[in-house]
């Protein structure tokens, strides 16, 4: 997840649909919440929770510019990769 000012937050979740949603409706009190975290611009699935746990922590290690290069490898325009998903632009599950 990313804010347009492009600061990120990493995190790893079994249900990516419905985590996004949180984080897009500020269902909880949370670091991305405040900080207007809310734009998917990157992903990576995994088979084994292990496996995902581990890249998240290295993931998380890196710099703040080793993780924008990460993002603009895949997703060099930081387009929010759930747009659409919830019947609008992706900002809501209300559109």
């Amino acid at each position: 997840m990313a804010s347009f000012s492009r600061k990120t937050y990493i995190g790893i979740t079994s249900d990516l649909e419905r985590r996004v949603w949180q984080h897009k409706n500020g269902t909880y009190e949370s670091h991305t919440k405040k900080y207007n975290k809310n734009r998917l611009v990157y992903i990576e699935e995994y088979q084994w929770v292990n496996d995902a746990i581990s890249r998240e922590k290295q993931i998380k290690g890196w710099g703040q510019q080793k993780k924008l290069d990460l993002v603009e490898s895949m997703n060099p325009e930081w387009r929010d990769l759930s747009e659409g998903w919830f019947g609008g632009n992706g900002d809501s599950a209300q559109g």
